[in-house]
């Protein structure tokens, strides 16, 4: 037994490539370091002694940087390469996160708030195309998967770390997020010179002039699916915590736990799901059945009794539908992309979750205030239910659509 679960670890994790692994190294250590933005709000009242309303303004204005940084990311990606994109957006984020310590008034630290996280999130898109730059059709769901995995130890162990630095220091949380963005830029020049990824990424530039992902029809459906899925997603993250305290009762410690158990259970089991599932069926079923997972989470908090074990069970369920659903989201628009226009692809995609993170806690907040906890999940559930059904028709539209080009290429 346990040299089949070996086997199926080993199987999981090979075929990938080198640069692959490099890129999801460089994922590691830049979110390791991510340690400001959770703690931005709480050091915004505490330190610079903001009113929640101004705290809540500089988050706001953060969502709109990233928004705008995806946006910039991907445009760049395509016109002067992935490469470059990257390296630029972790140097001037980690200098960035250093000059914002020094700022102190509402307007400044605004300003310096948005710059970084354009250079924070124009990072996300021109990854995303990396990583399609060096996968071959085959492994490219696990390779997305290995950087998700990177991106999830990344930021398990640098909220952990960023907690202690913050009970001495927050301004350490600022100089260990630069430098670590400084090192992670520095570490990919390392690994992957300039010189050598240059040329192999312009050995395949096109000559044709791709399709907009603004203008592919399918693909802006799936976005605002997506956006919606999202925007129930992130309610785990923030207002599931907060139900656990005030309705169950749960220590905080305990709350920490169960936190702590989604980025474990993605560790152990998604690469070997993933490397089970790839390729078996059309990557909007796998997305269908991972976001409908995802709403019976939602709704079994107002089935379930109040114990630990359920709770456990709950988020059990809650990331497996995570991983189920979000590496094949990564699929789907891959698979849509040429080298051309994937920067832009990927820049909207990162555009809608930049978005979600906006819309979600307003959006939780409003419902539980005018109608408490127990409304929230059942209107989680049912826009799960909505999404997923989406999905449905989506992939339904998408074999028509695909069988109607093929039909019109023969008669070419």
């Amino acid at each position: 037994m346990l040299t089949l679960l070996i086997q199926s670890y080993k199987q999981a994790y090979s075929g990938l490539s080198k640069n692959s692994w490099y890129l999801s190294l460089v994922m590691f250590i830049n979110r390791s370091g991510t340690m400001v933005v959770p703690f931005m709000s709480i050091y915004t009242i505490q330190q610079l002694h903001f009113t929640i309303v101004q705290s809540g303004w500089i988050m706001a204005i953060f969502g709109v940087g990233a928004i705008s940084g995806a946006f910039i990311g991907g445009r760049l990606s395509d016109k002067i390469g992935f490469y470059d994109i990257q390296v630029g957006a972790l140097l001037l984020g980690g200098v960035m996160f250093i000059i914002l310590d020094f700022q102190h008034t509402f307007i400044s630290v605004g300003i310096g708030t948005f710059i970084l996280s354009i250079c924070n999130e124009s990072f996300r898109p021109a990854n995303s195309a990396a990583i399609a730059h060096y996968s071959s059709e085959q492994n490219t769901t696990r390779s997305y998967s290995l950087n998700r995995l990177a991106a999830n130890l990344g930021w398990a162990f640098g909220g952990g770390l960023g907690g202690l630095l913050a009970s001495y220091s927050y301004h350490s949380l600022f100089w260990v997020d630069g430098c670590t963005n400084i090192f992670a830029g520095l570490l990919l020049l390392t690994l992957m010179p300039r010189s050598k990824i240059r040329k192999s990424v312009e050995a395949i530039k096109e000559v044709i002039v791709a399709k907009s992902a603004y203008s592919d029809h399918i693909y802006l459906v799936f976005i605002a699916l997506g956006t919606l899925f999202s925007i129930c997603f992130f309610q785990f993250f923030i207002m599931q915590p907060v139900f656990y305290k005030i309705q169950w009762h749960f220590s905080v410690r305990f709350i920490g736990f169960l936190l702590a158990l989604n980025g474990i259970i993605i560790v152990l089991i998604e690469m070997i799901l993933v490397h089970k599932l790839d390729g078996k069926r059309d990557p909007l079923t796998y997305i269908r059945i991972g976001v409908l997972v995802s709403g019976l989470s939602f709704v079994l908090l107002n089935l379930l009794p109040h114990t630990a074990f359920v709770a456990i069970f709950i988020v059990s369920l809650m990331t497996l539908g995570e991983i189920i659903s979000m590496p094949f989201m990564n699929t789907f628009w891959l698979s849509r992309t040429t080298n051309s226009n994937r920067g832009e692809y990927a820049a909207l995609y990162s555009m809608s979750w930049s978005a979600a993170q906006i819309i979600a806690p307003a959006a939780g907040s409003q419902i539980i205030a005018y109608g408490g906890f127990d409304t929230l999940w059942w209107i989680l559930g049912a826009v799960c239910l909505f999404v997923s059904t989406g999905y449905y028709f989506l992939k339904k539209f998408n074999i028509k659509n695909k069988a109607e080009a093929i039909i019109t290429d023969q008669s070419i």
